[in-house]
């Protein structure tokens, strides 16, 4: 049986999520709008500022499926809480599917590999060029890849929906033991798709150069751009029920960790690039990071580790930081902006040797997400938003109980 406190408790979202769903399609719409007429006037840089806002929103996407396994495989209330928020992020996958459509149109606007030999001056890049396209990227894997990694990942994100809304209705279904087996896998088929996406998608922009832990770099950015986005959502909704009845310090402060333990990853990763490729000293290895040291992208990159790391890093080692969820939502906000940074950094640098920001980097990603989260929030709103039936859900509701007696 469910805790009596959870059934009496009414647990469908408030209505200021269909009312934050409204408001970011008006967004969305307007944005877009302003977006396709820019599409026309400057159609190079819409498809850099399109591929920029495409991988910062399936991020938040994958990042909250990865959550969701891990959760499966770990267990706590800690994740009982946040569990429909990320479902919701994870069932936005067919849009992303949708949205990702436009990329190979543009390709030629965004790869260099994909545009006629004949085009290229440089005798050495046209004969790389010439073997790599006929061995890996070319223009039908590029698609036909693109296929399989969505039809992973929607159908991981479809078995996970499928076993929660099970969770909904009496009586009490114990289907953790279906997760855990599908999680385990799911965490290992995400880590290498996201990886071979992450070289289709962004390194092959620049088909010269190499990473073999890019893929890890983009993986965590995006798991922990997940959890801050949850914490951002969960804000919004501590001051109505349910929310403000289940979010207690405790899970707060175990979000705080997590964000903690991914910042530190992020940054493992990102330093572990650079000393390989420094250690190295190879001129084909350092091209990537010449180009985003000089020309004004070293700033870029001085910002991103003191606010994508070294501020936050700090803020992250107080406890009582960790368990206000009143200031820990400041600091998500702020590194999911230094996320868009950060891909920022890592996508534009290959078509502008100075730094440069037009108008369509901040608009195209604006579109994107304003549609995105409108299909977000009518996501969550299509579901209570704790699984009552769910035999982990009395980590959520007893701490309640026993505060209540205290």
């Amino acid at each position: 049986m469910s805790s009596p406190g959870v059934v009496n408790l009414d647990l469908s979202a408030p209505p200021i999520v269909r009312l934050m769903e409204r408001r970011s399609l008006i967004i969305g719409v307007i944005f877009a709008v302003i977006a396709i007429v820019g599409a026309f006037l400057r159609t190079d840089e819409f498809f850099h500022a399109y591929l920029l806002g495409f991988m910062l929103w399936l991020g938040v996407a994958l990042g909250s499926m990865a959550i969701l396994m891990i959760r499966h495989l770990t267990g706590g209330g800690w994740g009982v809480v946040i569990r429909r928020l990320q479902g919701a992020a994870m069932r936005t996958l067919p849009l992303l599917a949708l949205l990702f459509v436009p990329i190979p149109f543009g390709r030629r606007f965004l790869y260099i590999w994909a545009r006629p030999l004949d085009s290229i001056p440089d005798a050495h890049l046209r004969q790389h060029l010439a073997e790599i396209t006929r061995s890996y990227l070319s223009v039908q894997g590029f698609i036909i890849r693109a296929v399989i990694y969505f039809a992973i990942w929607i159908g991981l994100s479809f078995f996970l929906s499928k076993w929660s809304a099970q969770h909904d209705q009496p009586p009490m279904r114990d289907t953790s033991a279906r997760a855990k087996a599908l999680s385990g896998p799911g965490l290992v088929l995400y880590a290498f798709t996201i990886s071979f996406a992450a070289i289709d998608w962004v390194m092959s922009i620049d088909p010269s150069w190499i990473s073999t832990i890019y893929g890890l770099i983009i993986l965590i950015g995006e798991v922990l751009s997940a959890m801050c986005f949850a914490v951002v959502i969960e804000r919004i909704l501590v001051d109505y029920k349910p929310m403000s009845e289940l979010l207690k310090p405790d899970f707060v402060h175990d979000h705080g960790k997590w964000m903690l333990t991914f910042l530190m990853l992020w940054a493992y990763f990102s330093f572990s690039q650079w000393l390989i490729i420094w250690a190295g000293n190879l001129p084909e290895e350092i091209t990537w990071y010449i180009r985003r040291l000089y020309g004004g992208w070293g700033s870029i990159g001085l910002m991103l580790v003191v606010f994508h790391f070294v501020v936050p890093f700090v803020l992250l080692l107080s406890r009582p930081f960790k368990r206000n969820i009143r200031k820990l939502v400041w600091l998500a906000t702020g590194l999911m902006i230094m996320r868009f940074v950060d891909l920022f950094w890592i996508i534009e640098p290959n078509f502008s040797p100075t730094i440069r920001v037009t108008w369509l980097d901040i608009v195209v990603p604006v579109a994107m997400g304003g549609l995105w989260l409108a299909y977000f929030f009518h996501n969550l709103a299509s579901m209570p938003l704790l699984p009552a039936f769910d035999p982990y859900v009395r980590e959520v509701w007893e701490p309640t109980h026993s505060e209540a007696g205290a």
